[in-house]
């Protein structure tokens, strides 16, 4: 009934090479994006035509067709990245003297995004959407399956499900790269829900 589960991040847009907010806006990867994703492949695992996961927005789709292209894809609602409200598509730079932004830095970040998501929000409903997910997968599960998302997403899961636990920033991980975990599904469908065995993939060295 155990099952290997990967999170994968997409590959780089333009937006993500000039350190923009890049959340709602649906932009598709960049040329150098995709060359440094397919360098990844020798670095992914192979599950042939198996259960393939995407975040619905164009990067994450054209990442999974790269990454695995026989697998056929299905979208996990609610699995998008944060909605980073005045702020999106916006830099550090364009930021640089707004208020708001700066009530925002001092915060740490936990003011949230003026007209967007709040931090807790936005965990939650990656963590609903990712409990959901789990048990439709049903039991016993697929024996493997990948997720190609967000960077926030990744993070939100691994942050309230890793064991042992780590925290949210703990998690951050390079665009086209990754974490492996174990999860049980009768162990999930039962109340215990939780991810073991983490370890990074796409050329990174294991945790």
């Amino acid at each position: 009934m155990t099952m290997q589960l990967y999170l994968i991040r997409h590959g780089m847009t333009q937006g993500n090479t000039e350190g923009r907010y890049v959340g709602r806006t649906d932009e598709p990867l960049c040329a150098a994006g995709e060359r440094k994703l397919r360098a990844q492949l020798r670095y992914m695992p192979d599950i042939g035509s198996g259960f393939l996961y995407v975040s619905g927005m164009k990067r994450c789709r054209e990442s999974g067709r790269i990454l695995f292209p026989q697998a056929r894809q299905k979208v996990i609602p609610d699995f998008h990245e944060c909605d980073f409200g005045e702020f999106e598509y916006r830099n550090y730079q364009e930021l640089s003297g707004n208020p708001a932004y700066q009530r925002f830095i001092d915060s740490g970040g936990q003011t949230g995004f003026p007209g967007g998501e709040t931090p807790a929000h936005f965990r939650q409903r990656i963590v609903q959407a990712f409990d959901g997910f789990v048990r439709t997968l049903g039991v016993p599960g697929p024996r493997q399956a990948a997720i190609v998302c967000h960077g926030g997403c990744i993070m939100a899961v691994l942050d309230r499900y890793a064991q042992p636990h780590r925290d949210y920033f703990d998690w951050q991980t390079a665009c086209g790269t990754g974490f492996a975990a174990q999860l049980d599904t009768a162990q999930w469908a039962a109340g215990c829900c939780r991810l073991t065995q983490i370890r990074r993939i796409g050329g990174q060295e294991d945790l």
